[in-house]
């Protein structure tokens, strides 16, 4: 793993809180996310991870009522300043949700999907976002004689990653993962695993997951949320081995949560 010193940050935060309407739900979380790594948020149920998530490409925006204070930076701009292009801020940061959710659409026009609506008309064009976008979530193989057949029809674990797929037919920079994993069995939870291992390569990505084991299979760094603060945050071995926060260590060894 790269020194702290050969780190980008892609994402900076800085003394941000979150409310939904009275309710103080993100107190003064601060917190770097590197380029090109996988930053796992942990915690309890209720605890702000997938709050924070959400605040990263300004989904919490959707819900009535909220209120942002603090800053967050993505290659050194603020995503909340008033000219911000929230489509476009959409387009630079994928998500993919806890159940995968495809459209009633076929395999193809699931991906080409986006495309389409930012702008990519040409059919061999789009045949190649399909592509590549497959390739980069290992789907290709398993779908590439079906393509126009119905999305809904593929395993949950396929649905998944045809969803990752979709995220990435846009060529964002960052992909956010709530859960992405949870609904699956071992043998699909595995292949999502190895897949963010590769997509690591070119996106950063952070990711909110229920399960210990997986933080420390998937992650270079981890923050542990706990009641809507940052406990914790450093290289996931250390805070899985010697983290340096009681709480931390009672979270992760099972006393609470």
């Amino acid at each position: 793993m790269k020194t702290v010193n050969e780190l980008q940050t892609k994402i900076l935060v800085d003394n941000l809180n979150f409310y939904y309407g009275n309710f103080h739900a993100l107190k003064n979380v601060s917190l770097e996310i590197y380029k090109n790594h996988v930053t796992a948020l942990i915690g309890p149920s209720g605890c702000g991870k997938s709050t924070f998530l959400r605040t990263l490409n300004r989904m919490n925006d959707l819900i009535e009522g909220v209120r942002v204070e603090g800053s967050i930076k993505i290659d050194d701009r603020d995503i909340y300043v008033k000219d911000v292009d929230v489509v476009d801020l959409r387009k630079q940061i994928g998500m993919v949700f806890q159940r995968p959710n495809p459209f009633p659409k076929s395999i193809y026009d699931n991906i080409a999907y986006g495309p389409r609506i930012h702008g990519t008309k040409k059919r061999a064009d789009l045949d190649q976002i399909v592509e590549e976008s497959l390739r980069a979530s290992a789907l290709w193989d398993e779908v590439r004689d079906r393509l126009h057949e119905s999305a809904m029809g593929l395993s949950g674990g396929q649905q998944q990653r045809l969803c990752i797929a979709r995220a990435l037919a846009v060529k964002p920079e960052i992909l956010l993962m709530d859960e992405p994993a949870s609904a699956l069995d071992p043998i699909a939870t595995g292949r999502i695993e190895e897949l963010i291992d590769i997509l690591r390569e070119n996106y950063t990505i952070v990711i909110v997951t229920h399960s210990m084991q997986q933080a420390a299979r998937v992650s270079d760094y981890t923050a542990f949320f706990l009641m809507g603060e940052i406990i914790e945050f450093d290289e996931t071995g250390v805070i899985f081995e010697r983290p340096a926060d009681q709480r931390t260590e009672d979270y992760i060894t099972g006393r609470f949560g």
